[in-house]
């Protein structure tokens, strides 16, 4: 039975992390909808080179 009642409390942490990719999935989607494809590539390209 406790592990009934501990339930909501451990999903939190996932709904969470649910929350935040699909804030990051929406604010891509819209950038790529606002700059255009090729843009869009061009930035996350860029931003791969300058990681490595």
């Amino acid at each position: 039975m406790p592990a009934i009642a501990s339930g909501p409390f451990a999903a939190r942490p996932l709904l969470l992390l649910a929350a935040l990719v699909g804030v990051l999935l929406t604010a891509t989607g819209g950038l790529w909808a606002y700059y255009g494809t090729v843009v869009f590539f061009e930035v996350v390209r860029a931003g791969w080179v300058a990681c490595f």
